[in-house]
């Protein structure tokens, strides 16, 4: 038997809908009654992965200590569907903070955030700046190194951010590394002991192969050997009277501490990962030039400038 549907559109089957498919005739109004009602099948959602690195720190100044890698944020978003246009995504990359050099104890200045803004958001804090002398690292993703007085006199070390980033060390002691999937802190600064190592950053895969980010900067030292930068970009300390290493561009390492009017270690940029599964059948749009590859079945999308993805 034939039947007649509302809209003047004549079927001898009923349209039906469930989980998976909607088979028939619909008009505009019975597809937004489905869809606001969750009954509407779902179209393909494409799984974005993302790894957010933050700017690291820089070093300070006079007996130093090194600067706090970036902050790292890591996850998954589901919240794109194939075929609905114009989702966009603004990566911005943040920038290293600049380290100091000077005769007279100064705390470096800490990185800047990146970021991910539009369809999601997510922010990674920029690393904590070394401090100098007595003067504390400064807090951040990743806290930075504490100076040394030249009684031996350690300055703390700065705090790192839930999940994103380690405490800096005190003078004279590493930089934290209590997660391996968190920015390294800053190694503290030299007194007769010799300059603290900066804390190794996390190990992260997302690329395809397993590489270090956001490693601490080293302390500085006169005496008893110079700490080194950790491994994610970290710089070294500086050994007097050579000049401190700077944090690896688009790592967020740490910059090394400077000893006295030595040099400047600056913080590395940060860098952002995006990808999603080479099946995502809908366009994709980016603009800031990023590195496109593929790795286990994925699209990688490496951003080490600020651009935006869109889908």
């Amino acid at each position: 038997m034939v039947k007649k549907f509302l809209g003047g559109l004549i079927s001898s089957i009923p349209p039906t809908v469930s989980s998976a498919t909607a088979n028939g005739v619909f008009n505009i109004t019975d597809y937004l009654q489905y869809k606001n009602a969750n009954s509407w099948p779902s179209m393909f959602m494409a799984q974005l992965n993302y790894l957010v690195v933050a700017g690291g720190g820089g070093g300070g100044a006079y007996r130093a200590g090194g600067g706090g890698g970036g902050g790292i944020v890591s996850g998954t978003s589901s919240s794109f569907e194939a075929g609905f246009l114009n989702k966009t995504i603004t990566v911005t990359i943040g920038a290293g903070g600049a380290g100091v050099s000077s005769t007279t104890p100064t705390q470096g200045a800490n990185g800047t955030n990146s970021l991910l803004t539009g369809q999601i958001t997510v922010t990674a804090i920029g690393g904590g700046g070394g401090g100098g002398g007595t003067l504390p690292g400064r807090s951040g993703g990743a806290g930075g190194g504490g100076g040394t007085s030249p009684s031996d006199v350690a300055g703390a070390g700065g705090a790192g951010t839930a999940g994103q980033g380690n405490n800096g060390g005190a003078g004279q002691a590493a930089g934290g590394t209590g997660s391996s999937l968190a920015g390294g802190g800053g190694g503290g600064g030299s007194g007769s002991l010799g300059g603290g190592a900066g804390g190794a950053g996390g190990s992260y895969s997302i690329s395809g192969t397993a590489t270090f980010y956001a490693g601490g900067g080293g302390g500085s030292a006169a005496t008893g050997g110079a700490g080194a930068g950790g491994a994610g970009g970290g710089g070294a300390g500086s050994p007097y009277p050579s000049a401190p290493g700077s944090g690896t561009t688009n790592t967020g390492g740490g910059g090394g501490g400077d000893w006295f009017s030595t040099g400047q270690g600056n913080g590395g940029s940060g860098i952002v990962i995006l990808t999603l599964p080479l099946s995502y059948g809908g366009t994709i749009l980016t603009t800031g030039s990023p590195t496109i590859t593929t790795a286990a079945n994925n699209r990688v999308f490496t951003f080490t400038q600020s651009g935006t993805l869109t889908l």
